[in-house]
């Protein structure tokens, strides 16, 4: 019997990722795959390299897609930067700063933690104490926006403090980066990296990252090699470098790439500062709407990311049913809580494509017709 093509169903993607892709971007991937050395693509990822620095805020020649998703450029940065026997401060506030320490511990560093409540940032003088007493630290890791919470910390405050103790700072912007300021150059930020299915709207696949001259001079300068071939940022920049003779380190994922352009180009279109606007405007109307249906956020109000809303789950509401049913009946998507966090709250995503009025509403609606009708108790 043949197999049937897979027609995947229409959903509204409002959890924690992928977010919503256009038309225009889905589009862009269909066009014809060319060869990743061929001339033409060798310009195209000239243009590439551009927007990302352009959406980093950075004139890093250090910046370049990692092919795979965010936590393949989270990898890539900690093998780069980290050798066996470094010590890193890594603050834990949610599911991802534990994943910074489980890859440090991996590579063989001596990891310093600098812990929060979840649902809570990074508590900046708590990090500045723990760089006090740790001198020797080489390295400062957190998370700007955590996706597993929906708390936002002080990237411009935490990148400071790494550089006044000597510190290379990593900074994680995977749900950040078109949703809220990243400055990556004006703050110091020494490395980032970020994914392509969050506020870039573009599907999942590919994490952009971007290094300074300060983590370029680290990599030279290491005295093992990284313990990742295919991460090695030595060999991949001999790729992904500007102009000129590109040597050959892996089979570029062609199309995926043609998506990034485009996402990058609909943001370019509206504006850094437009698009960080939406993001706040946007979810301000959802909160207000959850509020008016009894629902209450996690995170404190001035420390909140407005495109990862942690909603508390009311007593005695059944969280796998509400998720279900919203699927099933209504085709919308939202996330559930990790961790310490499972089954006391929904992630409700507001990134990129998914950030407009008329999808909150619809999500809003669906939510109030199952409260009214008791189906989610």
């Amino acid at each position: 019997m043949k197999q049937q093509s897979f027609q995947p169903p229409e959903r509204l993607l409002m959890g924690p990722g992928p977010s919503d892709v256009s038309r225009r971007v889905r589009e862009a991937a269909a066009r014809p795959t060319i060869g990743h050395l061929d001339p033409a693509f060798i310009a195209f990822m000239d243009e590439l390299k551009g927007l990302l620095q352009w959406v980093f805020r950075t004139e890093n020649a250090l910046t370049l897609p990692v092919s795979g998703p965010g936590t393949a450029g989270m990898e890539a940065c900690f093998a780069n930067l980290l050798e066996p026997g470094d010590k890193i401060v890594v603050c834990r506030n949610g599911a991802f700063g534990q994943r910074m320490l489980e890859m440090s511990e991996r590579i063989g560093a001596e990891v310093v933690t600098v812990d929060q409540e979840w649902g809570r940032a990074v508590d900046v003088a708590q990090v500045e104490a723990a760089l006090k007493a740790n001198p020797d630290a080489r390295v400062l890791a957190f998370v700007q926006a955590e996706t597993s919470t929906g708390a936002r910390s002080d990237g411009q405050a935490l990148a400071a403090l790494a550089r006044e103790h000597d510190c290379l700072s990593i900074m994680d912007c995977v749900t950040a980066l078109g949703g809220i300021p990243v400055e990556v150059d004006a703050w110091g930020v020494d490395a980032a990296y970020a994914g392509t299915q969050k506020c870039l709207s573009c599907p999942p696949g590919l994490s952009p990252v971007t290094l300074s001259e300060r983590a370029a001079e680290r990599i030279r300068n290491r005295q093992v090699p990284v313990q990742s071939w295919f991460m090695d940022f030595s060999l991949v920049m001999n790729y992904w470098g500007s102009g000129g003779q590109r040597a050959y380190h892996h089979t570029a994922p062609v199309n995926a790439l043609y998506s990034l352009h485009e996402s990058l180009l609909v943001l370019k279109e509206e504006g850094l500062s437009a698009s960080w606007e939406r993001h706040r405007r946007i979810h301000e109307k959802l909160v207000a709407g959850l509020e008016a249906l009894g629902l209450s956020l996690l995170v404190p109000a001035d420390e909140r990311l407005p495109q990862l809303n942690a909603v508390r789950i009311p007593e005695g509401v059944d969280d796998g049913a509400v998720r279900g049913k919203l699927l099933e009946d209504h085709g919308i998507e939202i996330g559930a809580g990790l961790g310490p966090l499972a089954g006391k709250v929904w992630r409700i995503g507001l990134m990129g494509e998914t950030c407009r009025e008329d999808k909150i509403e619809r999500l809003l609606t669906a939510l109030g017709a199952m409260k009214q009708s008791d189906s989610w108790e």
